[in-house]
């Protein structure tokens, strides 16, 4: 029931703008609205926070339906949850007090800020440092391609606090945009996802309150990963979704295209292409939920079967969506019709969240050791 309340809303009110979403390159607001509304901002949170208490598959469930029409609007409500699962799993009472309800009800929007221009995939090499003195942090360096950046209104920040150089050093700390010495700089024009905003965030001296240390220091870096789990079968989500609309296009483009006095569904080769499409969405599909069931138990191997959504899902997605134009010809490569959109978005997949190499890196040292 609450998958198809989702895909009826997503049909009904994010289908229609998305085309103008991504036409305009501007954060979607109204579709963000939307899900706020609906209460898709905050399945995760717990209920006596405003939010849904649900689990990762309840949201891998919603995503998956916003993105069937619209990639944007699933990329912005994945980028809620990989801001406010940190302060969730980790959060003092305060702490969550203070920041989950607004987060919930999408008063507040959410921004996960790791990546730097020399901390991509090596996440342990971050430089944005934090210095704590008479109990305020005070915080120098950049972040870069921070999605909601500069629309946020709390942000959770993996800093350096040791001197160690290891991943021992980095802490997390909530930081609104309000904090003397935050900055934005530079919006970033991307080919996909462009109803969500990507930005340079840069930090000046920036003043952070003590009690914003989510957790203790030096433990940054398994707070992300602890999170891990949960963004990665996100995307997988997200790339189920996507593949399944490009399909759901295509099928039903290659029903009415007539041409040598027939519907090119007729044909068996564009007839197996179709179905390899479907075989693969269904494999994808299921190594999804079956890494969002492993996440919400907590098992010991559900990080290496996140990797392995994240990594399969991308690629299916970002070759039934090629496929997708194929099965359109001229007419999918014209904007005026979604798979192309859906094409671009579909790419970014295989690379945020830790690239598809290494995720592969990851289920390597699973199975090998």
């Amino acid at each position: 029931m609450f998958q198809q309340s989702v895909r009826r809303l997503a049909q009904e009110k994010l289908a229609p703008l998305a085309a103008q979403v991504d036409e305009n390159g501007v954060y979607a607001r109204e579709s963000v609205a939307i899900m706020a509304e609906n209460g898709l901002l905050g399945i995760m949170i717990p209920e006596e926070y405003g939010g849904g208490g649900g689990t990762a598959i309840d949201l891998c469930l919603a995503v998956e339906e916003v993105a069937r029409v619209c990639g944007s609007s699933s990329l912005n409500m994945s980028v809620q949850a990989g801001a406010y699962l940190p302060i969730t799993y980790f959060g003092t009472r305060e702490q969550k007090a203070s920041y989950l309800p607004s987060l919930a009800s999408g008063e507040h929007i959410g921004s996960l800020c790791i990546t730097e221009p020399d901390a991509g995939s090596d996440v342990a090499s971050l430089r944005t440092r934090a210095v704590l003195q008479d109990r305020t942090y005070t915080v120098n360096g950049s972040k870069c391609f921070i999605t909601n950046g500069g629309i946020a209104g709390t942000y959770v920040v993996f800093v350096r606090t040791g001197t160690t150089g290891s991943k021992k050093d980095i802490s997390a700390l909530i930081v609104e945009p309000t904090f003397a010495g935050f900055a934005v700089g530079k919006l970033e024009k991307k080919m996909g996802m462009r109803g969500s905003q990507t930005a340079e965030i840069i930090f000046e001296n920036c003043l952070v309150p003590a009690e914003n240390l989510l957790g203790h220091e030096g433990e940054g870096f398994g707070i992300a990963e602890a999170c891990l789990g949960v963004n990665r079968v996100l995307i997988g989500a997200q790339a189920v979704g996507l593949a399944q609309g490009a399909l759901d296009y295509a099928a039903n483009y290659a029903n009415q295209r007539y041409q040598f006095g027939q519907p090119i569904s007729r044909f068996q080769g564009l007839r197996f292409m179709v179905a390899d499409m479907c075989i693969r969405i269904e494999a994808a599909r299921s190594l999804t939920y079956n890494a969002a069931v492993k996440v919400t138990k907590g098992e010991r191997d559900a990080l290496a079967f996140a990797a392995m959504a994240k990594c399969f899902t991308s690629d299916v997605a970002m070759e039934v969506t090629t496929n997708a134009v194929q099965v359109l010809g001229g007419y999918g490569y014209m904007k005026d019709y979604p798979v192309e959109r859906m094409m671009r978005d579909a790419k970014l997949l295989q690379i945020y969240e830790g690239t598809n190499q290494i995720q592969r890196t990851i289920v390597a040292k699973y199975v090998l050791g």
